[in-house]
């Protein structure tokens, strides 16, 4: 595993938060919640390997942007490896580890469910061809900060901003960030022009037969939208529900697929573009 670099300064400041437990348990709970469980969960089986992967965690997850501007590729990149044609975060195991289960259950609640890698942020920019992406059910916006780095304009929208209500599957924190890109409710989507002449970004849209992904693929068909890129799992998985897939498929033809996506090993999501019939 690629060995993470750092200022000796920064070393420093990891060797003195991790040398004061009550400091870490008030300022990072979430990082102190990982190290605490992950000793009693098997790793990988190689502890060089596991040890390398905690000081990414504990580094990325405490520096903020001073770091880095995308924590989460930079924690997982070298735990993804090829795996039956996908790109997949297991750390070279097909079973993964129960360590690792445990730190994907915290990174998806800081960041995104998805793992939002440099490549895809290029498919999505290319697929969208210059038009700006509206992104509805963006969480803590941690996809739009990562496109709109990239030069694209972006607006994000979500039932529940994690920086202004209760938010179940993205709950705040201390020395968390509850939104990497500003996060409008849906009464500010309201408001914004009818005419869709953006790409309509659905990343991991509820399931389980939650209307949500049928409902806002309908809106956006209604107001004359012709690209969409959808991230998450196929019909009878944990994303989207049965109304929205069967949608794509009777007015809706898949475009683009991006063979570089990076998923976690437990997740059977994919990135699609899909176009207007």
């Amino acid at each position: 595993m690629a060995q993470v670099t750092m200022t000796t300064q920064r070393w420093d400041e990891l060797k003195a938060l991790l040398q004061d437990d009550r400091r870490l348990q008030t300022e990072y709970p979430k990082v102190a919640e990982y190290l605490e469980m992950a000793t009693r969960l098997p790793g990988t089986g190689d502890d060089q390997a596991d040890a390398a992967f905690d000081l990414r965690f504990v580094h990325y997850m405490t520096g903020g942007a001073a770091v880095s501007s995308n924590p989460y590729w930079d924690i997982v990149e070298p735990l993804v490896f090829e795996h039956e044609g996908r790109r997949v975060v297991n750390g070279g195991r097909a079973e993964g580890s129960a360590r690792l289960a445990f730190a994907q259950l915290i990174l998806q609640s800081a960041y995104a469910y998805a793992v939002p890698s440099p490549q895809t942020i290029e498919w999505i920019s290319g697929f969208c061809a210059g038009l700006p992406i509206v992104e509805l059910g963006a969480g803590r916006g941690y996809w739009a900060a990562q496109l709109s780095r990239s030069g694209l304009p972006v607006e994000a929208y979500d039932v529940e901003p994690p920086d202004k209500t209760e938010n179940i599957s993205f709950p705040g924190a201390s020395g968390q960030v509850d939104v990497w890109h500003p996060v409008r409710d849906l009464d500010g989507f309201a408001t914004r022009s009818e005419v869709a002449d953006y790409v309509l970004f659905l990343c991991w849209p509820p399931g389980w037969g939650d209307k949500m992904a049928s409902e806002a693929l309908s809106s956006f068909e209604r107001a004359g939208g012709k690209r969409l890129v959808y991230i998450g799992e196929p019909k009878g998985g944990k994303t989207g529900n049965d109304a929205f897939f069967d949608a794509l498929a009777a007015r809706w033809s898949l475009d683009s697929v991006d063979p570089h996506f990076v998923s976690w090993w437990t997740e059977a999501d994919v990135a699609q573009g899909w176009v207007r019939n």
